[in-house]
C-alpha cells in the first residue's frame, strides 16, 4: 500500500478589514508602516499646521546652531496621530543628527536605559514615545542623565554591590506623551520646552490630504480632499489611512479618480460619518445617554459597557468628543451634551429624564 500523503491544513480565512468600530483605533495604535512613514514631511517647511509649536522649535534649533551645542530637551504632548514622532525626525534632519527611537514601556530597567544612552553620539536625539509609561524606578536615572549627562548605576548585589558612574555624550531627549498629567513634576521640569499639539483645522487637513495624494499619485479633486479632511477627526495619521482606503475604493469601483461622492461612499463603507464619528464614538454616547441618563458616569464604567479598554477610550475617542463638544468632563464623570444627543438621534434629556428618540 502506498504511503498516504499528508493532507495540507486548510488556510485560515483572512481577517476582515476593520470598519468604523476598529479602523480609527487601529490607525492610531498600530505601529507606523513604511508606507505611512514615506508620507512624513522631512523639514519644517514641509510640515503643515501646529504653527506655535513649529515656531518654538525653529527658535530652539536656530539658537542651538549658533551656539554649536546640542538642542535642549523637548517634551511634546497631545493626542495620538498629530505629528509628535514626525517633529522629532524633523529636528534630527534640521540639525543633521541621528534620531534613536524607543518607547516608555520598552525601558523596563536601568540597564535598558544605560544601553540606549551609552550608544548615543554627541548631539544625537533620543526620542521616547509614551514617556509617561517609563517605570518610576528607571525614571529617576533620567534626572542626572538629562541634567549632568552622567549615569550612576549599581552593579552586582549584596556585599559585591558597587556604584559605577558612566559619562554620557551631550544628547537631546525628545519625549512624547498622550497623557502629560501622568508625568511626574521632577521629570517635566527638566524639559526646556513643553509644548502641546492640537487637533488640525479643516483647511490645514485639506492641504495635508492633497500633499499625501500627490506623493501617492492619487487623482483627487478639491471636494474629494475636503470630504476626507472633514471625516478624519482633525488627525493627519487618520487622514493618511483614510486616503489609502479611499484610493483602493476608487480604483476598484470608480475608475481611480477620487471625487466627493466617491470619498463619501468609501468612508460610509468604513462606517465613519460626515462628522468623523465612528461606531465606537456613538456607542459611548449612546451608553451615557440611555443607560445613565446622560451622566455623569465614570470612564471605567463606560469601558465595561462598550467592551473596550478605558485607556483606549481616554486616549483615542474621548479627546475628540470633548474637543468637538459631544462630551463634557466633570469632577463627577462624563456628561453628554445636547450636540452629543443629536449625533445619536436622541433628544436632550430634561429634568433628569432619559433622552427620547427623535
Amino acid at each position: 500500500m502506498p504511503p498516504s500523503r499528508k493532507e495540507k491544513p486548510e488556510a485560515a480565512p483572512a481577517p476582515a478589514a476593520p470598519t468604523g468600530l476598529g479602523f480609527i483605533t487601529n490607525a492610531l495604535s498600530a505601529p507606523v508602516s513604511p508606507a505611512e512613514a514615506a508620507l512624513r514631511p522631512l523639514s519644517f517647511g514641509d510640515f503643515t499646521g501646529q504653527p506655535k509649536t513649529v515656531e518654538r522649535l525653529q527658535v530652539m534649533v536656530g539658537a542651538a546652531r549658533r551656539r554649536g551645542e546640542p538642542l535642549n530637551h523637548v517634551l511634546l504632548s497631545g493626542p495620538p496621530g498629530l505629528g509628535k514622532t514626525t517633529l522629532a525626525f524633523i529636528l534630527g534632519q534640521e540639525l543633521g543628527r541621528n534620531v534613536r527611537v524607543t518607547s516608555g514601556p520598552v525601558i523596563e530597567k536601568a540597564g535598558d536605559l544605560a544601553g540606549l544612552l551609552t550608544n548615543l553620539e554627541e548631539g544625537d536625539i533620543l526620542f521616547i514615545d509614551e514617556i509617561h509609561r517609563i517605570p518610576k524606578t528607571v525614571e529617576e536615572y533620567l534626572y542626572s542623565a538629562m541634567e549632568d549627562f552622567r549615569l550612576d548605576i549599581m552593579i552586582d548585589q549584596g556585599p559585591n554591590a558597587r556604584s559605577v558612574r558612566l559619562t554620557l555624550p551631550r544628547f537631546t531627549l525628545v519625549g512624547a506623551t498622550t497623557r502629560s498629567g501622568l508625568l511626574t513634576a521632577p521629570l517635566r521640569s527638566r524639559f526646556t520646552l513643553q509644548t502641546r499639539l492640537e487637533y488640525y483645522d479643516h483647511a490645514t487637513l485639506q492641504q495635508i490630504v492633497r500633499r499625501s495624494c500627490g506623493l501617492l499619485k492619487v487623482t483627487i479633486d478639491e471636494d474629494g480632499a475636503g470630504e476626507i479632511a472633514r471625516r478624519c477627526r482633525g488627525t493627519p495619521r487618520i487622514a493618511n489611512n483614510l486616503i489609502n482606503f479611499v484610493r483602493d475604493y476608487a480604483l476598484e469601483r470608480a475608475g481611480g479618480a477620487v471625487t466627493k461622492p466617491v470619498a463619501s461612499r468609501a468612508l460610509e463603507l468604513l462606517e465613519i460619518d460626515a462628522a468623523g464619528l465612528d461606531e465606537m464614538d456613538k456607542r459611548m454616547l449612546r451608553v451615557i445617554a440611555e443607560n445613565y441618563r446622560g451622566g455623569p458616569v465614570g470612564m471605567s464604567t463606560i469601558a465595561v459597557a462598550v467592551a473596550e479598554e478605558a485607556e483606549t477610550l481616554e486616549e483615542v475617542h474621548e479627546p475628540f468628543l470633548i474637543q468637538e463638544g459631544y462630551l463634557q468632563r466633570t469632577p463627577q464623570g462624563r456628561v453628554i451634551t445636547a450636540k452629543g444627543y443629536t449625533a445619536i438621534g436622541l433628544r436632550a434629556a430634561t429634568g433628569g429624564e432619559q433622552g427620547a428618540l427623535l
